[in-house]
């Protein structure tokens, strides 16, 4: 069984590479889902990792409903992995309705060129997960990384391996919630990859911050937190 280390930092992925790990998912941001790392971070992890790295194409945190200007950004991203030499793209797009963007995945498949590619966990959220793997398939994705549309691959794991069975061409990848104390299911029912995290909180302060950086009010699924025109014109009509 294939083993892929989703690490949010060189760190992890330098830990991923010392306990034996098959592969890393490089991401940033693990607390919204995941989002492409920086540059720097990138350069980094080719510079001190031998093993295969797959790289997160998500632009933003939220819904998987990404604008033009967005999808630019994926293409440039993926442009940018391409010509770092890493192994492999992890992104996908969906449209409001919760169905495939069939023609812009594609896009983003053949930009990845002979990269391995990886359709994330926006999986969970289509309507149609048998069709939806039926055209991964046809654009030639090499894995589909899912819980089973459940808030942990154990709670789905009755929907992955049904389509684990109907796969062919393509790997189904269960993620989500997968632990040393549960793995084991997943072994037994056949599947020849997983995806985890493998993490443990380390504190690194021994006070207590005086103000929180986190803001959970920001975090919203259905939709992104963004400027506002208008706002910002009131505050600068007031102060210039």
């Amino acid at each position: 069984m294939l083993v892929e280390v989703c690490s949010n930092s060189l760190e992890s992925a330098l830990n991923a590479q010392k306990a034996g790990a098959d592969r890393i998912e490089l991401c940033s941001e693990l607390s919204v889902g995941g989002i492409t790392p920086s540059y720097g971070l990138l350069k980094s992890v080719k510079e001190h990792i031998e093993i295969p790295v797959h790289v997160l194409i998500r632009p933003r945190s939220g819904d998987f409903t990404f604008s033009d200007l967005e999808f630019n950004l994926m293409k440039k991203n993926i442009e940018l992995c391409v010509d770092l030499g890493f192994d492999g793209i992890v992104s996908g797009i969906l449209h409001a309705d919760f169905t495939l963007d069939v023609e812009r995945t594609k896009i983003l498949i053949d930009m990845a060129r002979d990269l391995k590619f990886t359709f994330h966990r926006a999986f969970d959220w289509v309507a149609d997960p048998m069709l939806t793997m039926e055209q991964l398939q046809t654009l030639g994705v090499d894995y589909i990384l899912t819980s089973g549309q459940q808030n942990s691959a154990l709670t789905g794991l009755e929907l992955l391996t049904e389509i684990n069975k109907v796969g062919t061409t393509c790997s189904i990848m269960p993620g989500g919630g997968i632990k040393e104390e549960n793995v084991h299911h997943f072994k037994n029912k056949g599947f020849n990859v997983i995806h985890l995290t493998g993490g443990k909180y380390e504190q690194k302060l021994a006070k207590e911050v005086k103000v929180t950086m986190n803001s959970p009010s920001l975090l919203y699924d259905q939709g992104v937190y963004v400027s506002n025109t208008q706002t910002l014109e009131n505050v600068l009509r007031e102060v210039k």
